[in-house]
């Protein structure tokens, strides 16, 4: 880490909720093989900050540390960017990790492509989870050009970490405080609007806990996050024609999803009434054969269908 110039990247950790974890997020940083950054926590009106303070005592002369009331992540977020000194900023969850050639492999693919403001590559997800072990990739692809319709229809789906030029957050008003879920979700699609550069490639270079208490556990909730910043995209972007199509498909999408998920958790809880209920209005607004069959086997044989029923399928 370079203190007596100005660094070429600032990492930016979010804490909330991540006592326990933050030693090895922190871990990962310093044991990059690129050494030019600066590392910025931000304590976001953490209930447990003398538990934080204590872990991240063996980091001050290390980190720069920001403490402020609880606003959420999108807060947390542009509190770093704000005293961020680099030109280059990278993101990184206060449960999640990088391989030690994380910092390398990004900044070089800033180098070698610069007219890309914002890159993301794939990584493993690892924690309390039946998923742990998979790709990102694998569970959320992209496919083609990373724009505003790829975006929006999650054709394209950028990963947790991120290197970004500072000037490209800035240029659309950093995170928005106003969503405490699908923040990222919403800057991405709005820089694209804005015309930047979204690249990704699939290197795995991180590791992203997935936790059964995180904010992104709650599928439903999730789509619901989603559905919510589209609906605002739609109010606050100038959208061309295409571009409104794109955005109405997409929150047809993320409505029919929202129902999905309310009925497979119905299911996890073994009550067939309430999914039978959410699958009427999912075949309303997203009719298919394998849904149909599932609302026959509900209501003629509620235990053997939800015996049988695949607990984590998509729609």
């Amino acid at each position: 880490m370079n203190s007596a110039s100005v660094p070429a990247v600032s990492v930016i950790i979010p804490a909330y909720g991540v006592t326990s974890y933050i030693a090895e997020a922190l871990d990962s940083v310093f044991a990059q093989t690129y050494t030019d950054f600066e590392v910025i926590v931000v304590n976001d009106g953490c209930p447990d900050s003398a538990g934080l303070d204590a872990a991240l005592c063996p980091y001050l002369d290390r980190i720069v540390y920001v403490k402020k009331e609880n606003g959420g992540v999108s807060s947390a977020r542009n509190a770093g960017v704000r005293v961020a000194r680099a030109p280059l900023i990278a993101l990184l969850d206060g449960d999640d990790a990088w391989t030690p050639d994380y910092l390398a492999v990004q900044t070089e693919f800033l180098r070698k492509h610069p007219q890309t403001d914002i890159v993301y590559s794939n990584g493993v997800l690892f924690g309390d989870s039946p998923l742990a072990g998979r790709l990102g990739m694998d569970l959320s692809p992209s496919h083609g050009e990373v724009n505003f319709e790829s975006l929006v229809s999650c054709r394209c789906s950028v990963m947790t970490s991120v290197l970004a030029r500072k000037a490209a957050i800035l240029a659309v008003g950093g995170f928005d405080e106003s969503l405490r879920r699908a923040e990222d979700f919403d800057l991405w699609v709005r820089v694209a609007h804005a015309g930047m550069k979204i690249s990704y490639h699939e290197q795995a270079i991180w590791r992203h806990r997935h936790r059964n208490s995180g904010l992104s556990a709650d599928a439903a909730a999730m789509r619901e996050a989603g559905l919510a910043a589209l609906e605002k995209l739609s109010r606050t972007l100038s959208l061309s024609v295409a571009e409104r199509a794109a955005l109405a498909k997409a929150q047809q999408t993320f409505r029919a999803d929202v129902i999905y998920y309310r009925m497979i958790d119905a299911l996890q809880a073994n009550d067939a009434a309430a999914a039978l209920s959410e699958l009427r209005r999912l075949l309303r607004a997203r009719w298919r054969l394998k849904f149909a069959l599932l609302g026959i086997g509900l209501r003629f044989a509620p235990q053997l269908t939800l015996r049988m029923a695949d607990r984590r399928p998509r729609p």
